[in-house]
Protein backbone atom coordinates (compact mmCIF):
# COMPACT_ATOMS: atom_id res chain seq x y z
CA UNK A 1 0.00 0.00 0.00
CA UNK A 2 1.51 3.30 -1.10
CA UNK A 3 1.79 5.96 1.55
CA UNK A 4 2.99 9.54 1.27
CA UNK A 5 3.39 11.31 4.59
CA UNK A 6 4.19 15.01 4.71
CA UNK A 7 5.76 16.77 7.65
CA UNK A 8 7.52 20.02 8.47
CA UNK A 9 4.71 22.52 8.16
CA UNK A 10 4.17 25.29 10.66
CA UNK A 11 4.00 29.01 11.28
CA UNK A 12 6.76 31.26 9.95
CA UNK A 13 7.19 34.98 9.44
CA UNK A 14 7.32 36.50 5.98
CA UNK A 15 10.81 36.19 4.58
CA UNK A 16 11.50 33.05 6.55
CA UNK A 17 12.09 29.47 5.46
CA UNK A 18 10.60 26.04 5.99
CA UNK A 19 11.52 22.59 4.72
CA UNK A 20 8.75 20.12 4.10
CA UNK A 21 9.38 16.41 3.90
CA UNK A 22 7.43 13.69 2.14
CA UNK A 23 8.20 10.15 3.24
CA UNK A 24 7.19 7.68 0.53
CA UNK A 25 6.62 3.97 1.07
CA UNK A 26 4.81 0.97 -0.33
CA UNK A 27 6.44 0.61 -3.74
CA UNK A 28 9.49 1.39 -5.83
CA UNK A 29 9.33 4.93 -7.16
CA UNK A 30 12.10 4.70 -9.75
CA UNK A 31 9.65 5.34 -12.62
CA UNK A 32 7.65 7.96 -10.80
CA UNK A 33 7.45 11.72 -10.50
CA UNK A 34 6.91 13.19 -7.06
CA UNK A 35 5.09 16.48 -7.01
CA UNK A 36 4.17 19.18 -4.52
CA UNK A 37 0.86 21.01 -4.60
CA UNK A 38 -0.71 23.64 -2.38
CA UNK A 39 -4.25 24.65 -1.61
CA UNK A 40 -5.14 27.91 0.10
CA UNK A 41 -8.53 28.43 1.77
CA UNK A 42 -11.24 29.01 -0.81
CA UNK A 43 -8.90 28.32 -3.72
CA UNK A 44 -8.24 25.43 -6.02
CA UNK A 45 -5.25 23.20 -5.52
CA UNK A 46 -2.19 24.51 -7.38
CA UNK A 47 0.91 22.84 -8.72
CA UNK A 48 4.12 23.90 -6.99
CA UNK A 49 6.73 21.71 -8.62
CA UNK A 50 7.93 18.18 -9.19
CA UNK A 51 11.00 15.99 -9.28
CA UNK A 52 11.65 12.81 -11.21
CA UNK A 53 12.62 10.12 -8.77
CA UNK A 54 15.33 8.46 -10.85
CA UNK A 55 17.01 11.36 -12.65
CA UNK A 56 16.27 14.12 -10.18
CA UNK A 57 15.16 16.65 -12.79
CA UNK A 58 12.89 19.34 -11.43
CA UNK A 59 10.22 21.70 -12.68
CA UNK A 60 8.58 24.59 -10.84
CA UNK A 61 5.60 26.85 -11.10
CA UNK A 62 6.54 30.42 -11.99
CA UNK A 63 5.25 31.65 -8.65
CA UNK A 64 7.91 29.74 -6.71
CA UNK A 65 10.88 29.71 -9.08
CA UNK A 66 13.99 30.97 -7.36
CA UNK A 67 12.41 30.60 -3.91
CA UNK A 68 11.48 26.91 -3.61
CA UNK A 69 13.70 23.90 -4.26
CA UNK A 70 12.66 20.27 -4.53
CA UNK A 71 15.15 17.50 -3.80
CA UNK A 72 15.06 13.83 -2.93
CA UNK A 73 16.99 11.38 -0.83
CA UNK A 74 16.53 8.05 -2.57
CA UNK A 75 17.96 5.82 0.21
CA UNK A 76 15.52 7.45 2.62
CA UNK A 77 12.65 7.41 0.11
CA UNK A 78 12.00 11.03 0.99
CA UNK A 79 11.31 14.12 -1.07
CA UNK A 80 11.86 17.63 0.28
CA UNK A 81 10.42 21.03 -0.49
CA UNK A 82 12.75 23.78 0.69
CA UNK A 83 10.81 27.03 0.84
CA UNK A 84 12.72 30.29 1.19
CA UNK A 85 11.66 33.93 1.12
CA UNK A 86 8.18 32.91 2.15
CA UNK A 87 5.30 35.29 1.53
CA UNK A 88 1.89 35.48 3.22
CA UNK A 89 0.36 34.33 -0.06
CA UNK A 90 2.28 31.05 0.28
CA UNK A 91 -0.04 30.18 3.18
CA UNK A 92 -1.74 26.91 2.25
CA UNK A 93 -1.94 23.21 2.91
CA UNK A 94 0.91 21.56 1.03
CA UNK A 95 0.48 18.11 -0.44
CA UNK A 96 2.92 15.58 -1.77
CA UNK A 97 1.74 13.41 -4.66
CA UNK A 98 3.11 10.75 -6.99
CA UNK A 99 2.44 9.76 -10.59
CA UNK A 100 4.00 7.35 -13.03
CA UNK A 101 6.29 8.88 -15.64
CA UNK A 102 3.97 7.92 -18.50
CA UNK A 103 0.87 9.54 -17.04
CA UNK A 104 -0.16 13.09 -16.24
CA UNK A 105 -2.54 12.27 -13.42
CA UNK A 106 -1.23 12.00 -9.89
CA UNK A 107 -2.33 8.70 -8.42
CA UNK A 108 -1.14 8.87 -4.85
CA UNK A 109 -1.59 11.74 -2.41
CA UNK A 110 -0.48 12.54 1.10
CA UNK A 111 -2.67 14.02 3.79
CA UNK A 112 -1.10 17.47 3.60
CA UNK A 113 0.73 19.74 6.00
CA UNK A 114 -0.27 23.31 6.89
CA UNK A 115 2.08 26.19 6.16
CA UNK A 116 1.15 29.59 7.54
CA UNK A 117 3.19 32.67 6.72
CA UNK A 118 2.50 35.73 8.87
CA UNK A 119 3.11 39.26 7.63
Amino acid sequence: QVQLVESGGGLVQAGGSLRLSCAASGRTFSHYVLGWFCQAPGKEREFVGHISWSGGSTYYADSVKGRFTISRDTPKNTVYLQMNSLKPEDTAVYYCAARHLVTTEYTYWGQGTQVTVSS
